[in-house]
């Protein structure tokens, strides 16, 4: 099977539900499905919703190519080969509503929605949670990072420690949809228009016969973009001296050095006793960048300390995010198709944060008129217009329903774009920019406590009376 052809991206229960549809005559049949997470990763207050584009191009290109249906008549399930003919002619024919990329988003509200026959459905599932929750992860990540240095240089240096290709060159993206200002990854520059940085290694040190030699030769090479790795041998007493030098040599030839870069040892120490070398030699223009296994936290404790550092390389913690590797987004069934229209569906689990809000939804952000600051998302079911004509809505904590509140000067924003419809896109992918610009405005809408890196304050995710006594409902009908 090519590589480009990603229509078996998925797990094998997917096709195994698709042929029973099939076997029961049920494949025609309309469902509802959304996706969402339960919880925000890192101990934030918010995440950063990425894996748009990737999701569309998925669905443009889906079909089931040769190669795919010989691999399925393989399998042990001994597939009807009538049914391997109906894969033949599968093309997505559905509606998909998401949320606009870049965007600020929260636990329990529906980011994506998707309704098509239960056989397209279906087989969306497994990439499009894929997609979604990989990007989302690495682009809340890099906000986070973005939030504690919100004046500094960011570059994405994780491709070696990323899990395989495909996460190097989408997790770069997601890192500058969240305001990195490029990345190591040449491949991820040329397919998104990221801009690139890069340096040198250590080996370009070690394989000359001396730190000098090293860093004059790849100076007079690339004498417009000279930053030098400083701590092969010693940082102090090596590096930053030998830097210097051939910072002296290029202002002779007309040119200025970038920068130095610190790649081990203790950071705060170094970056402040290099720039006060720095300094003193007359090179208060030259800059310094850390690298070295750097996050968030790293960066946050060494600003505390006075660190003396312009830009940040971040690798491994970001790409990978290693404090916590999964989202957790999920796909459900909300609603179903019978004779004589949509029905709600619900699943209820022994965990309580695992019971799903049942029916057709669309979500708002309800943003006062007077401080231009969000309030809450608001989920109402699709039927209802109370927000759209901006009536009194009543906000109340679906897990402590009596606290509650009435609000009335609002602006209501939808925050579901329909991207298909009947299978044609119809929304226009924005360019990278234009993300990074939606990014910086989403952020303006929040008070600095929802966005705060330590103990943020818990942004208000409520349904409507509608919705929250359709779910009620549905429980006690369930249960008893």
């Amino acid at each position: 099977m090519s590589c480009d052809n990603l229509t078996l991206h998925t797990d094998k229960y997917q096709i195994n539900m698709m042929y029973a549809h099939w076997f029961n005559g049920s494949l025609d049949r309309k469902a509802v499905f959304e996706a969402y997470f339960r919880k925000l990763p890192f101990g934030n207050g918010y995440a950063v919703f990425a894996g748009l584009q990737r999701i569309v191009e998925y669905i443009q290109h889906l079909q089931f190519d040769e190669a795919s249906i010989r691999y399925l008549a393989e399998q042990e399930e001994n597939y009807d080969p009538a049914f391997l003919e109906k894969l033949r002619q599968f093309r997505f024919t559905g509606s998909l509503w998401a949320v606009e990329e870049g965007s600020l988003v929260f636990p329990n509200e529906p980011l994506i929605r998707v309704e098509a026959s239960v056989f397209e459905a279906q087989l969306l599932e497994t990439a499009i949670l894929n997609f979604m929750n990989y990007q989302t992860l690495i682009a809340t990540k890099a906000s986070r990072i973005r939030q504690v240095a919100p004046d500094d240089v960011l570059m994405e240096f994780g491709t070696r420690r990323a899990q395989e290709a495909d996460a190097a060159v989408w997790g770069a993206r997601a890192t500058y949809i969240a305001g990195f200002d490029a990345t190591s990854n040449m491949r991820a520059g040329m397919m998104f228009g990221i801009p690139t940085k890069g340096t040198h290694a250590h080996a370009w040190v070690q394989d000359h016969d001396s730190e000098e030699e090293a860093f004059r030769k790849f100076s007079a090479a690339l004498p417009d973009q000279v930053t030098l790795l400083v701590d092969t041998y010693d940082t102090i007493k090596s590096g930053v001296p030998h830097a210097i030098e051939t910072a002296k040599w290029l202002q002779s030839q007309g040119k200025r050095m970038s920068a130095i870069r610190l790649d081990s040892g203790d950071l705060a120490y170094l970056s402040k006793t290099a720039r006060a070398m720095l300094d003193e030699a007359g090179l208060q223009d030259v800059k310094i960048v850390a690298s070295n296994d750097l996050d968030e936290n790293i960066i946050f404790n060494l600003k505390a300390q006075g660190a003396r550092i312009d830009s940040w390389g971040v690798g491994t913690k970001l790409i990978t995010a290693a404090d916590q590797p999964a989202l957790g987004g999920v796909y459900k069934l909300v609603a179903r198709e019978r004779e004589d229209g949509f029905v709600p569906v619900i699943k209820i689990s022994g965990n309580p944060e695992k019971v799903t809000t049942p029916g057709i939804k669309d979500v708002y952000r309800i943003v006062n008129r007077e401080t231009n600051k969000a309030m809450a998302d608001y989920i109402a079911l699709t039927d209802e217009d109370d927000v759209q004509q901006g009536k009194p809505l009543k906000l109340f904590d679906p897990v402590h329903p009596y606290i509650s509140k009435t609000v009335e000067q609002y602006e209501a924003q939808p925050m579901l774009r329909p991207i298909f419809a009947d299978g044609k896109q119809v929304y226009e992918l924005p360019t990278l920019d234009t993300i990074r610009e939606h990014h910086r405005n989403q952020l303006t809408l929040f008070w600095p406590e929802y966005l705060r890196k330590l103990n943020p304050e818990v942004y208000p995710v409520d349904l409507s009376p509608k919705a929250w006594d359709q779910k009620m409902e549905l429980i006690r009908q369930h249960k008893g």
